[in-house]
């Protein structure tokens, strides 16, 4: 299959070659305008003066024929109004055209002029080899500018190919499983903002499958040890009933459930961009229900936002069990409205996140030191509804409150 660059290429030349062929051909057959016309009717009547009668003899007006081609340089032909020639100088002309009067004609020796005398007979004259036609010279001016174009046209054609070329190496690349496969920006036309988008698109799909790759061996990792214990516990009903085995039994599945239902929630919010069911929400309505489970105390204003119920209530949920968790009492809600946003803190007493590990604690599974549970997904889980409603979280401690999560929210436009 043919390149790209060669076809833009040859289309070009393709497009000046016939714009020669079409002006040689307008030159040739065009219907002669009035100026040329008035010109040939002017050399007739000039010539009709030179020559002698058409009654005169043979020999006169040859004589006066060949007077006329010494003084003008040309081939002439002289025929009588039945196109037989008469007199002649020079090189053999082609009889004239009875269908009109004056105008060009073309024979072997190449195009001629034409006239029709007053008194009906042809003038036929034409420039000797060394006067160029001037259809050959507008032809060879037009072929001119088309190499020049060529010529020049070349490495700009080249050149965006090229770049398309790379841009496609880069797809292969990706499609190959390198993620890490990227194309450089050059140039500010529509190939370049092609090849940033596909930089984007590169980055976030790596992103996404560094994250799930991530995802996937920390699971791995966090299952092992609900599983084992039930193993252990169940091995252990086996030597000797004791209800406290299936109490750690039934705590460690709970667990266990918890925790794939948060993986499952998490691979779910990294496949969609919006939530996926919308309706106005009392944000204060629902911290209230969350906050009757923990021990923790609420202020706020009610605020009304437009998500998902479901989800807006688990990113609260998730916040009040990190706070329980990993912080201590006593734990406080405020909600409120902060420049056109909805501003939910949950600040407790712990000692805080530390400064360097702040965006850290919202990656899946991360462990602060000498934490042992780590936070498993439900800071990530946070994050990812609140980016999904168009907001964010933030680790934002305050004088007085080292441990506080701040998340913003957009309101519902009236």
């Amino acid at each position: 299959m043919r390149r790209l660059y060669q076809k833009i290429y040859l289309t070009m030349i393709g497009a000046l070659v016939l714009l020669v062929l079409v002006a040689g051909a307008i030159w040739r057959f065009g219907p002669a305008g009035p100026p040329v016309g008035q010109a040939f009717e002017l050399a007739g009547e000039l010539a009709a003066v030179a020559l002698p009668p058409a009654d005169s003899s043979r020999e006169s007006q040859q004589a006066a024929v060949e007077e006329l081609g010494r003084r003008l340089r040309l081939d002439i032909a002289l025929y009588d109004p039945a196109r037989r020639r008469i007199a002649a100088v020079g090189g053999p002309l082609p009889p004239p055209d009875s269908s009109r009067d004056n105008g060009f004609i073309y024979g072997p020796g190449g195009p001629a002029w034409m006239i029709r005398l007053p008194d009906e007979r042809w003038l036929v004259a034409r420039p000797p080899p060394r006067h160029r036609s001037p259809v050959l010279a507008l032809m060879a001016a037009l072929a001119l500018i088309a190499v020049v174009v060529a010529v020049a046209a070349f490495p700009v054609v080249r050149g965006l190919t090229r770049r398309l070329e790379t841009l496609q190496a880069g797809v292969e690349t990706l499609g190959a499983g390198h993620l890490a496969a990227r194309v450089p920006v050059e140039g500010k036309d529509e190939v370049a903002r092609l090849a940033s988008s596909f930089n984007r698109a590169a980055a976030r799909i790596e992103e996404l499958v560094g994250a799930h790759r991530l995802l996937l061996a920390n699971a791995s990792h966090e299952l092992r040890t609900p599983l084992a214990r039930i193993r252990l516990g169940v091995e252990l009903m086996k030597t000797r009933s004791d209800p406290r085995h299936s109490v750690d039994i039934e705590r460690d599945i709970a667990e266990l459930d918890g925790l794939i239902d948060e993986i499952l929630l998490a691979s779910r919010l990294d496949a969609i961009a919006t939530p996926p069911a919308s309706e106005e929400v009392d944000l204060l309505a629902l911290a209230a229900e969350e906050c009757a489970r923990y021990d923790c105390t609420l202020d706020g204003t009610p605020v009304t936002l437009a998500g998902d119920p479901r989800l807006l209530r688990r990113m609260i949920r998730n916040l009040l069990e990190n706070a329980e968790r990993h912080g201590a009492p006593p734990v406080q809600v405020v909600l409120g409205t902060e420049a056109g946003r909805a501003v939910l803190t949950v600040a407790d007493a712990g000692p805080g996140v530390p400064e360097a590990q702040r965006e850290q604690v919202f990656t899946p599974f991360f462990r602060l030191a000498g934490d042992s549970r780590g936070a498993g997904l439900g800071l990530s889980l946070v994050r990812q509804i609140a980016r999904l409603h168009g907001g964010d979280v933030t680790v934002a401690p305050r004088p007085d409150a080292p441990s506080c999560f701040r998340v913003e929210l957009p309101l519902v436009r009236a």
